[in-house]
């Protein structure tokens, strides 16, 4: 098996390393009950999830009030957001791996940093991240390259020595428009299918895999 070398690894969050998507969705469902909507299942949810609050709110509240809305959200995200949150399979070991291979990690989500800060605390990986970046800290979201190019310079790595892992053709995106390798796992909100024609450098069943082909 070929085994690949690189200098800084980063992560998109949710759907990538944690599977967040009960914890979004009883936010938004907070949202939406200011309305008198019916709740949205998570499944409804997750198809929505990793483009940024505007399209999460445009597409789960008709007629939605983004400022209103947001805040609504984020007032009610805390306290959900720890006990609805879980580390995908593969991910606390493939972490530890790149950890002790000595490679920087970063991770670019379009999820505000603050809860990007706060989970990877909760769930016991804050220490292995080098930098968190989110929506606040670029000129534009995913799949623009900004988020990531400006984890390469906070990392100190060129985008011939980076890997992006993702789960959505908005990573793949993002990548190719930094122009970095990129990887992806069928653990988010799109089809293994639509990912395969996003073509990806490479598919991976589960983060575990990162322990065997990143040395």
């Amino acid at each position: 098996m070929a085994h690949f070398s690189f200098t800084a690894v980063c992560f998109d969050f949710d759907g990538t390393l944690a599977d967040s998507y009960a914890a979004i969705a009883a936010s938004v469902n907070h949202v939406r009950a200011s309305y008198g909507l019916p709740a949205m299942s998570v499944a409804e949810v997750k198809q929505h999830v990793g483009r940024g609050p505007e399209y999460l709110f445009t597409h789960t509240v008709p007629g939605t009030d983004l400022e209103k809305d947001l805040a609504c959200y984020r007032a009610h995200h805390p306290g959900v957001m720890r006990s609805l949150t879980e580390l995908l399979p593969g991910a606390r070991e493939a972490i530890m791996h790149l950890h002790s291979a000595g490679k920087k990690l970063g991770v670019c989500s379009n999820k505000p940093r603050v809860f990007t800060q706060e989970l990877l605390s909760h769930l016991g990986i804050a220490a292995y991240f080098q930098t968190v970046l989110g929506p606040e800290d670029v000129p534009r979201l995913k799949p623009a390259p900004d988020m990531l190019l400006a984890a390469m310079a906070r990392l100190g790595a060129t985008p011939a020595q980076t890997l992006y892992i993702g789960d959505m053709v908005v990573d793949i995106e993002t990548a190719r428009a930094a122009q970095a390798a990129v990887w992806v796992v069928p653990t988010g909100s799109e089809s293994t299918a639509d990912l395969q024609d996003a073509k990806p450098d490479r598919m991976l069943g589960s983060l575990r895999e990162l322990t065997i082909l990143v040395e």
